[in-house]
């Protein structure tokens, strides 16, 4: 079954990486928002920044956490983590460092964002999946993601559902 999901990433350094995701037509997500039209939401400031997540997340059942080297620690990813977990939705990351990006690079690793967060006094990362496709050549890095993130997400709803 195809599910509407959120993906949440780190747009500058990522965005070539996460299009080869969204675009493996297995899941559906959220549209990807053109630069103009981020750089409108962002004059708004916060309040607009925090209502355009808020509504992107409205009707999906998973956030997807595509994580690259430089995803742990930001403001608004962060926010959708805690705003996607608070709103009874699945979380699941996937580290996209070895997919290659538009020059045809690979990054190194990036620390896993679900160990900035606590639930009721657990690490967020001992209750939240992320995967690490176990390849290192980008099209085998692609195909292990497409064969298993329907999976994944189903999982991360599972699990949400027990807490």
């Amino acid at each position: 079954m195809a599910r509407n999901v959120f993906y949440s990433f780190h747009y500058l350094v990522d965005a070539f990486r996460v299009s080869q995701v969204r675009n493996m037509g297995v899941i559906e997500g959220n549209q990807s928002i053109r630069d103009n039209d981020w750089e409108t939401v962002k004059k708004g400031g916060d309040a607009a920044i925090q209502k355009w997540i808020d509504d992107q997340l409205q009707g999906r059942s998973c956030a997807v956490v595509l994580i690259g080297k430089d995803t742990y620690g930001r403001k608004w990813i962060n926010y959708e983590i805690q705003k996607a977990w608070a709103s009874g939705k699945g979380v699941v990351g996937i580290h996209i460092h070895n997919l290659k990006d538009s020059g045809g690079n690979q990054t190194t690793k990036g620390v896993n964002p679900f160990s900035y967060f606590n639930i009721n006094g657990t690490p967020f990362n001992n209750i939240v999946k992320a995967y690490d496709p176990p390849h290192w050549d980008s099209k085998e890095v692609y195909a292990h993601i497409k064969a298993n993130i329907e999976h994944w997400i189903e999982e991360a709803i599972a699990i949400r559902g027990k807490y």
